[in-house]
């Protein structure tokens, strides 16, 4: 599979980013726990350089508990702030006040020393399409702040939002980057939800997450649809198809119907708990 997928707008709220980063205390940054480096913009290390940073793995309901833990000592050692939330169920959100006064300490400090006081912190909160940035923001804010979506591109302008005398965040449309050098990000960010399905072949990659989970969760597909993994992975989706009852007219099995049925259960987290990746 080749995947490439940057609108238009992208370019336009990248170069928004750039220019509001300076007013900038604290970049809060939303990834999918269950594919936390392919769900990253690298772009954003250099757009966040100096500023105190906080990785919130959102989704960490539906990614492997086991490499929740491994992938919190990854940003740890980079020097990040990190916390595991669901933004759906509010899980972990109350932990975030802390998290941020500890982070901003230097800034705070620094601005009592000069005399300045209930300057707030300002937070850009980034990521990319369908990571959750606006469900996270709405959950924070208690209220609807933000419009909401299960689909990519759903923000397309910059929004501030005041949450107390204490803290503001900007919200930022989602943004990928101009190439996938390496496909299987592409693959990964597919399966998450993060690029428009319309523009994908969900039959290979349907293909492709069956070879995932043959490698990292065999159990899965004997679990979920009474399927060995030990079959090739087009045979399994000719499984799934017979198993979920997908024909078209003539009895013929519909691939299309099975692989979209598949990755939704992925996504939904019907399959279990599943992470993508770990860290290297």
């Amino acid at each position: 599979m080749n995947i490439q997928w940057y609108p238009g707008h992208m370019t336009k709220a990248k170069r928004m980013m750039e220019e509001d980063i300076k007013l900038i205390d604290l970049v809060i940054e939303i990834v999918d726990a269950r594919s936390p480096m392919s769900s990253r913009n690298p772009d954003i290390d250099t757009l966040g350089k100096n500023k105190a940073r906080l990785v919130l793995l959102n989704k960490s309901d539906l990614s492997d508990e086991s490499a929740n833990v491994k992938w919190m000592e990854f940003f740890k050692n980079k020097g990040f702030h990190v916390l595991e939330i669901n933004s759906k169920s509010g899980k972990g959100i109350n932990q975030i006040n802390g998290i941020i006064a500890t982070a901003c300490k230097e800034k705070i400090e620094r601005d009592k020393r000069r005399g300045i006081h209930n300057r707030p912190v300002r937070a850009m909160v980034v990521g990319i399409p369908n990571v959750g940035k606006s469900t996270f923001i709405n959950s924070y804010a208690k209220k609807a702040c933000t419009k909401t979506g299960n689909k990519p591109g759903v923000t397309k302008g910059k929004q501030w939002i005041k949450l107390s005398k204490t803290l503001e965040l900007l919200d930022t449309p989602g943004i990928l980057w101009p190439k996938f050098e390496d496909q299987q990000v592409g693959i990964k960010l597919a399966l998450l939800g993060s690029i428009k399905d319309d523009i994908l072949n969900l039959g290979e990659l349907a293909l492709e997450l069956i070879k995932i989970l043959n490698e990292n969760y065999p159990s899965v597909l004997k679990e979920r649809y009474n399927i060995e993994a030990d079959l090739e992975p087009v045979a399994i989706l000719e499984e799934i198809a017979k198993v979920r009852g997908c024909k078209l007219k003539g009895d013929q099995l519909d691939f299309d119907k099975a692989a979209t049925l598949f990755i939704d259960d992925f996504r939904s987290g019907r399959l279990g708990r599943i992470t993508l990746e770990l860290p290297m």
